[in-house]
């Protein structure tokens, strides 16, 4: 699923589903994630699939995620590093996050003509997760897009108090991404979280964010929703110099 936003032709970057792969239930098909129980030769298969069907240039850098909020430049990773996200600077590099609530963001510096992605579950996002990738990158918010990728919607993403204080604590400006539940705990907005957090360190040029990982169940895991289930991949790079515009 291409990602929609107004960069130019040789950035490429969107978000497998969960459809078209080897996978079987409870991580039926397109499961990218190694770590969550699945045959690894499905998930060997997999990945192999994914960079075929996307023509990928490399082997996507793939990430160790701890809901941290370490980024790492993505060039010469062969195995996977622990931080949640990574960047590059170069063309044919592919940054990737693995997701199935949390909120996978890309971003593409249009001055350096570099990307990057990041992982942002509620706990990143609060740490500053994004703020600490665009820093770490060297990214010039002025000339930064930013694309939110599928996540967990504010209808049924239930948390509790500790998590609602965790970021009025920080902005009481915050406190309307969060609405009373039926169970009298919060319901939480992360993608009007996550759009306030780059606001405030530059970013306007934000898109995406409209979808559910937990209600669009055809298309997307949802850990929330089941449990044991596989990750999506949102993917960001750059043609190699010899790849042309298109």
């Amino acid at each position: 699923m291409p990602a929609v936003w107004p960069v130019p032709p040789h950035v490429h970057a969107g978000v497998t589903t969960r459809r078209g792969g080897q996978s079987t239930a409870p991580y039926d098909s397109f499961n990218l994630g190694s770590h969550v129980g699945d045959d690894p030769q499905a998930v060997a298969t997999n990945r192999a699939d994914l960079i075929r069907r996307l023509d990928l240039p490399a082997q996507p850098a793939w990430l160790e995620q701890v809901h941290g909020v370490k980024a790492v430049e993505a060039d010469g990773i062969t195995v996977p590093v622990t931080a949640d996200a990574s960047y590059t600077h170069h063309t044919g590099v592919v940054c990737v996050v693995m997701t199935a609530d949390c909120l996978p963001v890309l971003f593409y510096d249009a001055a350096q003509d570099s990307v990057a992605a990041a992982h942002a579950g509620w706990r990143g996002l609060a740490a500053g997760v994004l703020e600490a990738t665009i820093s770490t990158a060297g990214f010039n918010p002025a000339h930064t897009l930013a694309w939110l990728g599928p996540g967990i919607g504010a209808e049924v993403y239930e948390v509790g108090d500790e998590v609602r204080a965790a970021f009025i604590d920080q902005s009481a400006d915050d406190i309307d991404a969060f609405t009373p539940s039926p169970q009298g705990r919060w319901l939480i907005d992360m993608y009007l979280l996550a759009r306030r957090r780059l606001q405030r360190v530059g970013i306007e040029r934000i898109h995406g964010g409209e979808y559910c990982t937990y209600r669009q169940a055809e298309d997307f895991y949802s850990y929330r929703r089941d449990g044991v289930t596989g990750r999506m991949a949102s993917l960001i790079w750059l043609d190699k110099p010899d790849a042309g515009a298109g």
